[in-house]
């Protein structure tokens, strides 16, 4: 039977001096066909340990549907792990950011600000329950019982968030009594209000930082006196966001800081070491005064790139790693390019107008919240009858969560996006109003988890409420199966140029393999591959390609589904040799 504690000085491994050198992989941000592969070539580059967060909403969307299977399947990633002979931790939060939609916290549970992330009762016998099953999964897998994990974490970057000592007290409380024995860890940013709020006595404090890891570590030391020193998220990369660049760090500059990490004696855990791909609507968002929806790649500029294949910073890392502990003469398989291709996709006809929804319509006073509706997915179509007008009237909303396109009896007025601070546009005259309202992904830090999307509060024309809201839930998902299945026909009045068009095309390939979509000509949407979501696509950038991971193409025939929200420029589907991140500065 193995053991792991925590000496005066350093890690224990059956009591002798252990550094760990680990690597982050999401396995609900990679096919399980797929991981693996990347654990396999995260010990090729010298890591011991693989470290993951559990998102509990992956594993419970709706209160009470518990999954843990397929992508869920936590016991199956840790298993094969201890496959590779490698060690493990977990991060179950229950909050984990990890730029995942609201930080990965269900938003079934209440959404005020004050409960969150405390000692509130209701809110601790959610997360209890949700501790309890995660757990059941981690127990049997510590290292005392021949499994791999080595360390848990509680809760993640408190001390940025909230001082609620009752409420990591539970967390360790329920820990515990759930059969965890091996260290607990916390984890915050090196400062000093941080890891006194973030952690309590008898938790081993670690910090999360990317560079001048001199000053990082001696303020780590300064609330962790005894015991080794760890980075339990080394920044080698950075997220990207809709609008912006393709973030990426400096090799050289990564490689020398990890080196000194090392040195230092350090334990690291590298994040991303291979960041994987937000597919679906999966997506988190930043909000510092401007909200920021991220984009569906989650590459992270990460020794794995985000179709798994190796880049210079693997090497340089592992190069480094090299110096200070044992490294497999093995190298991963570099590479290759994917085939390239193009599709032409045939119209199948408008899919925002509400004919293709499969949950009922809410009439109400007032707009209805996605929340209010229990709508999962990106869409709500809200529409109301207009009062007679002999003039263009102005439209007024609270706030629009989070890009709405408004049309007059189907003829497009204008756009209204929190981004820009929208709150007014201009409506001519007409029978009917309707909205459509997209949820571009949920913030995933401080006080806005948990916030309501949609149309938020009653909207107001030329100052006078508007009342009669009838609102439509769209799963896109669903609606991109009735598509493919050929249960849908354009009607002779749509336009193909419509906003809101739905297309379709057909391809043979010789084997499974990955692809590379190409967006680069399209608008805005999302894109299907043999009804696997791939994710959002935008103009905006700077992203220009979806990742179509092997696992779900077909030898044979294939199908490609697009759901385009403004307009196509070219009506083909191009797959390309490799990934298009867009344009970078270090």
């Amino acid at each position: 039977m193995s053991t792991f504690s925590i000496g005066e000085t350093d890690f224990l491994r059956d009591g002798r001096p252990h550094q760990i050198i680990s690597g982050a992989i999401h396995y609900f941000r990679v096919h399980p066909d797929q991981w693996r592969d990347r654990i396999r070539k995260a010990r090729l580059m010298g890591l011991n340990t693989i470290e993951t967060y559990v998102a509990w909403n992956a594993h419970e969307p709706r209160r009470g549907e518990w999954d843990a299977t397929g992508w869920n399947d936590l016991g199956l990633f840790l298993d094969l792990v201890s496959a590779e002979g490698m060690d493990a931790i977990v991060r179950p939060g229950p909050y984990i950011c990890a730029e995942w939609h609201n930080g990965g916290l269900p938003t079934w549970l209440a959404a005020d600000e004050d409960t969150l992330r405390t000692s509130d009762p209701d809110y601790l016998a959610d997360v209890t329950g949700y501790l309890r099953r995660v757990y059941d999964i981690v127990a049997p897998r510590q290292i005392q019982h021949g499994g791999p994990v080595v360390l848990v974490q509680i809760e993640n970057e408190y001390g940025a968030y909230g001082s609620d000592a009752v409420y990591l007290e539970e967390l360790v409380r329920v820990t515990k009594d759930s059969g965890i024995t091996v260290p607990l860890t916390t984890v915050d940013q090196p400062v000093d209000r941080m890891l006194i709020d973030g952690s309590l006595a008898g938790l081993h404090r670690t910090g999360s930082f990317g560079s001048r890891v001199p000053e990082r570590l001696a303020a780590l030391r300064r609330h962790q006196a005894t015991g080794p020193l760890m980075c339990s998220e080394f920044w080698d990369g950075w997220f990207d966001w809709w609008g912006g660049i393709h973030h990426t760090t400096g090799v050289a500059a990564t490689a020398d800081d990890l080196d000194a990490l090392l040195s230092a004696g350090a334990s690291v855990n590298i994040y991303m070491f291979h960041g994987g791909t937000n597919f679906g609507l999966t997506n988190g968002a930043n909000h510092k005064g401007r909200y920021l929806p991220l984009v569906t790649s989650y590459d992270y500029d990460a020794p794995l790139d985000e179709a798994g294949d190796p880049t210079e910073k693997y090497y340089a890392l592992r190069d480094v790693i090299a110096k200070h502990a044992p490294v497999p003469d093995e190298l991963p398989e570099p590479g290759v390019p994917a085939p390239s291709f193009t599709v032409p996709l045939r119209h199948t006809g408008a899919w925002t107008d509400g004919r293709t929804s499969v949950a009922p319509s809410s009439s109400a006073e007032r707009p209805a919240t996605f929340d209010e509706l229990g709508h999962l997915s990106a869409l709500v179509r809200y529409d109301v009858e207009l009062p007679e007008l002999s003039a263009p009237a102005t439209l007024t909303v609270d706030d629009v969560r989070d890009l709405a396109w408004v049309s007059v009896d189907g003829r497009n007025v204008g756009t209204l996006a929190r981004t820009r601070h929208d709150h007014t546009v201009s409506i001519p005259p007409g029978r009917t109003l309707s909205i459509l309202v997209e949820d571009q992904g949920r913030v995933n830090y401080g006080d806005r988890l948990g916030e309501e999307k949609g149309l938020i509060g009653v909207p107001l024309l030329d100052g006078e409420p508007l009342h009669g809201w009838r609102s439509t839930p769209l799963d896109v998902a669903a609606i991109a199966d009735v598509i493919a299945a050929g249960d849908f026909e354009m009607s002779a009045e749509q336009d193909a140029r419509a906003t809101g068009s739905a297309w379709i095309g057909e391809f043979d390939l010789p084997s499974e393999t990955d692809l590379f979509l190409d967006t680069a000509s399209w608008g805005k949407g999302y894109a299907f591959v043999n009804g696997f979501f791939l994710g959002r696509y935008w103009r905006n950038g700077p992203q220009r390609t979806m990742y179509v991971p092997w696992p779900t193409t077909r030898k044979g025939a294939n199908r490609v589904v697009v759901l385009e929200l403004e307009h196509l420029r070219d009506a083909h589907a191009r797959f390309v040799p490799g990934l298009a991140l867009g344009d970078h500065e270090e």
